[in-house]
């Protein structure tokens, strides 16, 4: 009973889970088996010279023939937060709104367990369904060291780690909306509309001077916009990432306690 409703939740989501995860790591590895192909294209660097505006909309800025420019501008920027974001926003709309609109989150409240034991339970499972896709990004990286893309593992671990904080934000935050409306559609146009926001604040910073204040507003400068590639994940960061996860679940607790369950 301790983890039953963690462990029935994931197991409905275990094919997207796995899916997503098998996809990301494909999607890597012909990534990293291309880069040789690029690395020593100085024309490619053009793209991202004067600041421009639509190569850094879509995650590109630096150079992009390094190793670190190379896999943010293809993965750690865009492709690997997206992926993380479907998963975890669309597991907490659906973990107490969605439940709650088809009739099975009543159920549940039934068992004899209070609601912050259920809510601390789909958390878990907030946190298993976003840890796959990070995980099969970096064993494909190391995997393809052959092709001559070799970042520092340090900073590779830190900045999918920070990818999955961020999803696992965007989740509690879906979570929290979905307690506070009842409705999966709510919760999902709310907080994948902050998500959007979040990322062009984070992705414009660099090229766009009145954008730039706002990128500390970003959890996508925090958790892959900063440089996290050639840097690392900073202390400050994580801790940034991290607390906004609590203090949103710590929310989520307390508006699931005050709904009127279906």
């Amino acid at each position: 009973m301790r983890t039953g409703i963690a462990r029935l939740d994931l197991l409905l989501r275990r094919r997207g889970t796995i899916g997503y995860a098998l996809g990301m790591a494909v999607y890597v590895f012909v990534i990293v088996a291309l880069y040789p192909t690029f690395k020593n294209d100085a024309s490619l660097n053009q793209l991202t010279e004067g600041g421009s505006t639509v190569a850094a909309l879509v995650g590109a800025t630096g150079s992009l023939t390094s190793p670190a420019g190379w896999l943010n501008a293809n993965i750690y920027a865009n492709f690997l937060p997206l992926v993380v974001l479907l998963l975890t926003i669309g597991y907490g709309a659906s973990a107490i709104a969605g439940q709650d609109e088809d009739g099975t989150l009543g159920l549940i409240v039934t068992l004899p367990l209070s609601r912050r034991r259920i809510l601390t339970q789909k958390a878990m499972t907030l946190v298993a369904v976003a840890v796959p896709a990070g995980l099969a990004t970096v064993l494909a990286v190391l995997a393809g060291r052959g092709f001559g893309l070799s970042p520092g593992t340090g900073h590779l671990i830190g900045a999918t780690t920070g990818a999955t904080l961020l999803g696992i934000d965007f989740g509690a935050l879906a979570l929290l909306v979905g307690a506070l409306s009842g409705s999966r559609a709510i919760a999902l146009g709310v907080t994948s509309s902050l998500a959007a926001a979040s990322y062009l604040v984070s992705s414009l910073a660099p090229v766009t001077h009145w954008v730039r204040p706002l990128r500390f507003e970003s959890l996508f400068y925090w958790a892959v916009g900063n440089a996290q590639l050639r840097t690392g994940l900073s202390v400050t960061s994580a801790a940034v990432l991290v607390g906004f996860a609590a203090v949103t679940l710590g929310a989520a607790v307390k508006a699931f306690e005050r709904q009127d369950v279906h």
